[in-house]
């Protein structure tokens, strides 16, 4: 059971990558979020970027863990990606698939979903070699500096993409438009952010630990896009098919908008 003791938070108290990819987004049998975290951000990203018509040389991501598979579409997209990451375990376990190294995680079971979708399978190529070839750089980044990759300073991106990182960082509604303006500014004008999260969310476990989530709904991600200057283009809730203690989240989204110039 549990302790009454505060969540912790992925970006201050460190994170067990491998743990977190083999409860959330494996092949195991018993791994019971494959609707929610695997083929909805796959399904939905792919049209995202062929519907919104979303492209460019540099695509920035900035998301928890060591996700890969939410980019596969991106690199049909954009020539360049550049992940950003605060942890120094979670940079780690995505260069070992990166340079294919031995024990690197298995995502050959998220590639094969995108390829069901596609229109000819003939045309299907090795998409996980096609990321690892547009994934440019790995990077270590401080979410609380102004310029998160002190002293580097990134090329304005062309599409900021997000997947969950504001749930796990964000304390409170302050702390989420904080950070969401940061991110904004990674883009060039007129840019998009693809922002892929949860509703209704408290904690996720990984372990023997119990991380923290932040509740909230799609109003005040709607109003807190559109209070930094963005348009929303379009936006897709799935409601939770999972069954599982690991986490008491509602409802995936995922919302695109554009930055007025």
């Amino acid at each position: 059971m549990m302790d009454s003791s505060p969540h912790k938070l992925y970006h201050v108290h460190g994170f067990d990558s491998r743990q977190h990819l083999e409860d959330y987004f494996s092949d195991k049998p018993d791994m019971a979020f494959g609707d929610d975290t695997l083929k909805f951000p796959i399904e939905n990203l792919r049209e995202v970027f062929t519907v919104g018509h979303i492209n460019g040389d540099i695509l920035i991501d900035l998301s928890p863990g060591s996700l890969v598979h939410h980019l596969y579409s991106a690199c049909e997209f954009f020539k360049n990606i550049i992940v950003l990451k605060a942890n120094n375990r979670c940079i780690m376990e995505l260069k070992r698939w990166v340079d294919e190294r031995t024990g690197a995680f298995y995502w050959g079971h998220t590639s094969t979903l995108l390829q069901e979708k596609e229109e000819n399978s003939d045309q299907f190529e090795d998409k996980e070699g096609k990321l690892r070839s547009a994934i440019q750089h790995v990077v270590k980044c401080d979410l609380e500096k102004e310029n998160m990759t002190d002293p580097l300073v990134l090329p304005p991106a062309d599409c900021v993409l997000s997947a969950c990182l504001l749930d796990v960082i964000s304390k409170d509604q302050d702390d989420y438009i904080r950070y969401l303006r940061k991110f904004s500014r990674l883009l060039n004008p007129g840019g998009h952010l693809i922002i892929i999260g949860v509703f209704d969310a408290t904690f996720f476990i990984i372990g023997k630990d119990k991380y923290h989530l932040f509740t909230y709904d799609e109003d005040f991600v709607r109003k807190a896009l559109v209070g930094e200057g963005f348009i929303i283009d379009y936006c897709k809730v799935k409601e939770r098919t999972a069954v599982s203690d690991l986490t008491d989240y509602k409802a995936f989204f995922s919302i695109a908008a554009h930055k007025e110039k």
